[in-house]
């Protein structure tokens, strides 16, 4: 037999291997195996001799039940994450190096801060004692004064359109196309026109044959009193502003010479496809941008530039003359068609005294636009006279529209009677009401139309030596003009032609143009004519009339049913009557 007890015992089984984890895999880990283990269920009880008997067999002729559904088999647990195999202590150090990190991070943290803290406490300036705040206040009142030294406010009639103004639409006041002085000098959107500057110096230095010099010398003797005309100082050096002056002055002064008549630009030696010296459709954006207040030069820098041009040729006023010219297809005023027309208007001339708005006529013109704004307000018949005439005052003036009342609108005005007729004159601002008319010259309006009038009422605002009767004049319509049936009325009795698309568009201008706007109802020319058509309005019977009218009488139609009523009632009478004379004497 063989013998087993002498067999050598088994190798014992092998070292468990183990697997450096985190601390989070391990984790998750023990969950997922202890999740997918099968829960051991408990052993089922002993049979207890109190429990009932079993059932008992059923017979042989009987069915046998059907065998149970096998039990569906359990998905396998998944995978254990792979994480490389390493040893228990690993995992330790792994954990030490952990909180050595954090520890320097933290480490890290504070000392950035105490650095930070100690950068501000450095920044931070001591406080000033009394005697230093109290020199510094002085310094800068000494500074002031400098300033105002070096600025003279006499000669001021560039300025700059107040904030207050060009809130509602910066588009009206600041140039498209176009920079001229040094406000606008150098934007980005302008650049491109710069080029045709130098283009316009180089065609007259070729044409006169001239040196560069010679205007260059002249710009040098005129820029103080040219820096003098705008607002603030003007922080530019002396050669850039005469070389502004320059560029800017002979390239106007190319548009208003090319511009007066059809060939104009062909004699000065430009060609007929030329980009911007030609009457083509980005003259018109140029002529809008040179009407706007902060885009003017001096009227004598042109004058001087074209006197070195034309030498003895040169007659005193004529670059304004050029100006008005250059202008006119901004004119909001209707030209007398008919010779009738202008002859009713010359022989009214000759039998009523001038009226001429115009407070500064003995001064020299300022710019453009000052040019532009006097040829609008150039003599003609007289109108209603203002209640006073004084000058530019702050005195009564208010910038708020409910004190800006100077009459009612159309649709008001109607129902208490008063009529609307359009004026024969080319002057728009001449109105006049008399037998129960309101007589209204023609206005033109175009989508440069707006900024025109921005810039004049501006230009009016800011220059104390001014009145304000263009002011006025949009003031009058504005009150005018509340609704778009408003302006609907007047287009009907040819007062209002407009390019805008709707009336509505209308209205919204002309109720914007005076937004903020500070004015004097007592220091209008239109006040006397205000105190007439309120006069007027006021009257009952004038209202009854109106109403009686605009209800009942509002068509031809009702005129005839009228007069057919009070026929047939004629006939009614007179056949009663008729009746009842027979009856008192009857025939014998």
């Amino acid at each position: 037999m063989v013998n087993l007890t002498n067999r050598p015992p088994p190798p014992p089984p092998p070292p468990p291997q183990f697997r450096s984890i985190s601390s989070r895999s391990a984790g998750n880990l023990i969950q997922r195996l202890t999740r997918s283990q099968p829960v051991p269920r408990p052993p089922p009880a002993p049979p207890s001799w109190s429990q009932p008997p079993p059932p008992p067999p059923l017979p042989l002729w009987s069915k046998p039940a059907p065998p149970p559904p096998p039990p569906r088999p359990r998905p396998p647990p998944p995978p254990p994450p792979f994480v490389p195999i390493l040893p228990l202590r690993h995992l330790i150090i792994s954990r030490r190096k952990r909180k050595l990190y954090h520890k320097h991070m933290l480490t890290w943290y504070l000392i950035t801060l105490m650095m930070r803290q100690k950068l501000q406490t450095l920044n931070q300036k001591p406080e000033e004692t009394r005697e230093e705040w109290v020199i510094s206040v002085k310094e800068k009142m000494d500074e002031t004064l400098r300033v105002d030294a070096t600025t003279s406010r006499d000669k001021l009639c560039i300025y700059r359109v107040p904030r207050y103004l060009q809130e509602n639409d910066k588009k009206s006041y600041f140039p498209q196309t176009v920079s001229l002085g040094p406000y606008h000098h150098g934007k980005e959107h302008l650049l491109p026109m710069e080029h045709h500057k130098w283009r316009a110096v180089n065609m007259v230095m070729k044409r006169t044959k001239h040196s560069i010099e010679m205007y260059i010398d002249a710009m040098k003797e005129l820029e103080e009193k040219a820096r003098a005309c705008y607002e603030g100082p003007i922080d530019w050096s002396s050669n850039k502003f005469a070389e502004m002056m320059l560029l800017d002055g002979l390239f106007v002064l190319e548009l208003f010479r090319g511009a007066d008549n059809d060939k104009g630009f062909l004699v000065l030696g430009y060609g007929r496809n030329d980009p911007v010296f030609a009457m083509r459709g980005s003259m018109h954006s140029i002529q809008r941008d040179m009407v706007m207040l902060e885009n003017q030069l001096p009227l004598f820098v042109l004058n001087r530039l074209l006197e070195l041009q034309l030498g003895p040729e040169y007659q005193t006023g004529l670059v304004a003359q050029l100006a008005i010219r250059f202008f006119n297809p901004l004119m909001p005023t209707d030209k007398l068609g008919t010779k009738t027309d202008q002859l009713e208007i010359k022989i009214s001339l000759e039998n009523d005294n001038f009226f001429n708005p115009i407070a500064d006529k003995d001064k020299e013109e300022l710019h453009c636009l000052d040019v532009f704004r006097r040829s609008l307000l150039r003599p003609s018949l007289k109108p209603e006279p203002r209640l006073s005439r004084t000058k530019w005052s702050w005195k009564r003036r208010a910038a708020d529209k409910r004190q800006q009342q100077l009459i009612h609108c159309v649709t008001e005005l109607r129902e208490a009677g008063i009529k609307f007729k359009k004026r024969k004159t080319d002057r728009f601002w001449d109105i006049r009401f008399r037998n129960g008319y309101l007589e209204i010259p023609k206005l033109l309006i175009h989508d440069g139309t707006k900024s025109l009038f921005s810039n004049l009422i501006a230009f009016e605002q800011c220059h104390i030596e001014s009145n304000n009767d263009i002011t006025s004049y949009i003031i009058f319509m504005d009150n005018l003009i509340d609704s778009a049936e408003d302006v609907r009325y007047l287009h009907y009795c040819g007062i209002i032609e407009h390019w805008l698309g709707t009336d509505s568009e209308v209205a919204d201008m002309f109720n914007r143009l005076c937004q903020e706007v500070a004015f004097d109802l007592q220091d209008s020319y239109l006040s006397e004519l205000s105190n007439k058509v309120d006069h007027n309005y006021n009257r009952k019977w004038n209202v009854m009339k109106a109403t009686l009218k605009h209800k009942y009488f509002n068509n031809p139609w009702a005129y005839f049913s009228f007069f057919a009523a009070v026929i047939l009632l004629l006939l009614t009478l007179f056949q009663s009557f008729f009746t009842a004379y027979a009856y008192i004497k009857p025939p014998s």
